[in-house]
């Protein structure tokens, strides 16, 4: 499985628990990426749970480093 694989699934994962979800996606290598998920805080707690799993199978299994990162869109984190 490619790393962009991973990331449509993990996109796919997101949408199903939070359709308005925005998520923000950095690859830093072949192996690795992080995506940001600007959530209302409601769903930020759900979209945590169905991600984890995942991200540990990807990592321990395929060696793939997804990191999901998710926030309160209405209080995002500060740059700088």
């Amino acid at each position: 499985m490619s790393l962009d694989d991973a990331i449509r699934d993990m996109q796919t994962r997101i949408q199903k628990t939070s359709p308005g979800a925005e998520v923000k996606i950095v690859k830093m290598s072949d192996e690795e990426a992080r995506l940001s998920v600007f959530v209302p805080a409601d769903q930020v707690q759900p979209i945590r749970e169905a991600t984890l799993q995942p991200t540990l199978d990807y990592l321990n299994q395929a060696g793939l480093d997804l990191q999901v990162l998710v926030y309160d869109q209405d209080h995002p984190p500060q740059v700088g």
